[in-house]
């Protein structure tokens, strides 16, 4: 029997094991579920020691644990993979919309249907899976590290502390995420672009409290409207930042990556379809996957003030606030891109009004070359399971880690997603497909073995 055979014959028992970890509710964001947090972690030491790996809950700062497991059986001299994924989800509860108990998984129209499914529990289960037909069949041939973090939907704080202090228990030759997805299950994908991001608060003051609007209308400038008229001067006409030095050090586009980007094709017709807006906005200059995947953005996420409740109050209110995101591109600093910002509206700021901003802490983005050994070695195991040679794509979103893991680390990550646009990640019925589960194993078994018959010499290439 090989490590394929063996998936082939455990494929239900698989299922059956990942359906005890997506019954598990380890929400991270919600303090009242630390304890299915710890829950979830101890599930884990248990099942990676039970297939023959060494294992360790790591906490830091008593934050949610993180699981470590490795199996270093293959030698010295053999290479090393780091899978990273996170067992943390999102909060659920029925009343969101779900058309069954989302902490109890149910197979129908051939998906699992659970929190947690897609992001990210059965996708990392995805190479626990495979590693395990390799071990069970005395066939893996290079070392493996897992790193399973429970703070990914969280902010990731306890990770990134690690990796800044111990980052060398991480040292691997490539890192492996499956985190993301491909829009047709016929045709797979890999990631190689994330953008990063910076995100702050503006906070407009005008009067000491609210003020009567009929005693004092007209002659204090609103903080509402003041706030409106700076929001309105971020951008230009033509959907660009209009923040000075916004663009400075982003990289553009060459011709083949252009070609590579809108393989894909998305018109306007389709995101009409998935948002439900009208006509697109933004650079007419840049196609719609070129402005997401490798276009940063700044986009206005909140604004509060005044009076919300029932009726109208007559007032002019003390003080008005907005949210901002920034999506970041590669080779564009965070912090760097905040302090434009604040150097710009303090220019714009009007002088009837005071404005405080806070600045919070920033991302950077990644982008992923695509002629690596270790890419290659994806885009074979690709064919293998899928039966079709994948295609690059830069996403829009982020993975917090994956910058920590190239900038400190200097670890070449690949995005092996094996997920779907439709799975409702984050929303109600979240669901994760069985064929994808089951090509993914597979998938995750010929990588395995293609990295470690690596030649000696691409040694260096991968790292």
């Amino acid at each position: 029997m090989n490590a394929q055979n063996y998936a082939q014959e455990n494929k239900e028992r698989f299922r059956s094991e990942l359906h005890e970890l997506l019954k598990i509710p380890s929400v991270s964001t919600d303090a009242d579920y630390a304890g299915e947090m710890r829950r979830a972690a101890d599930w884990l030491v248990n099942h990676f020691e039970g297939i023959g790996l060494s294992t360790e809950i790591i906490d830091i700062d008593e934050q949610h644990p993180m699981v470590y497991a490795e199996y270093m059986g293959a030698g010295e001299d053999a290479k090393t993979v780091l899978i990273y994924g996170h067992y943390d989800v999102q909060p659920a509860v029925i009343e969101d919309g779900w058309d069954t108990d989302p902490f109890e998984p149910v197979e129908k129209d051939g998906k699992i249907w659970a929190r947690g499914a897609t992001d990210d529990k059965g996708q990392f289960f995805i190479h626990v899976k495979a590693v395990e037909a390799l071990l069970k069949n005395d066939a893996l041939d290079a070392n493996v590290k897992f790193i399973i973090e429970g703070e990914e939907e969280a902010g990731s704080t306890a990770i990134a502390k690690f990796v800044q202090e111990q980052g060398h228990r991480l040292n691997a030759d490539v890192c492996v995420i499956s985190d993301t997805s491909m829009s047709d299950i016929e045709q797979p994908v890999i990631v190689n672009g994330l953008r990063g991001g910076a995100v702050c608060e503006i906070t407009v003051i005008g009067p000491r409290q609210d003020m009567h609007s009929g005693m004092y209308g007209g002659t204090i400038h609103n903080p509402l409207q003041a706030l409106a008229e700076i929001l309105a001067q971020l951008h230009d006409p033509d959907g660009s930042v209009a923040v000075a030095g916004f663009y400075d050090d982003v990289l553009e586009l060459t011709e083949d990556e252009r070609k590579e980007i809108n393989v894909i094709e998305w018109d306007n017709i389709s995101w009409s379809e998935d948002t439900g807006a009208t006509v697109p906005w933004g650079e007419d200059e840049y196609t719609l996957l070129e402005r997401i995947g490798a276009r940063p953005t700044l986009e206005i996420t909140g604004m509060a003030g005044g009076y919300h409740g029932d009726g109208f109050k007559s007032i002019i209110p003390h003080k008005a606030t907005a949210k901002i995101m920034c999506r970041l591109v590669a080779n564009q600093n965070p912090q760097d891109i905040l302090d434009k910002i604040e150097k710009h509206i303090k220019r714009i700021t009007p002088p009837t009004v005071k404005v405080e901003l806070i600045k919070h802490r920033g991302i950077g983005a990644s982008l992923i070359p695509t002629d690596t050994p270790a890419i290659q070695a994806a885009i074979r195991a690709y064919e293998k399971g899928w039966g079709t040679k994948p295609i690059f794509k830069r996403e829009g979103g982020s993975i917090p880690i994956v910058a920590a893991f190239q900038q400190l680390l200097k670890l070449p990550v690949i995005l092996m997603g094996f997920g779907l646009s439709t799975d409702n990640l984050h929303g109600p019925n979240e669901h994760f497909s069985i064929e994808m589960f089951h090509k993914g194993i597979e998938t995750s078994i010929h990588f395995l073995q293609d990295i470690a018959n690596l030649q000696t010499e691409t040694v260096e290439e991968v790292k």
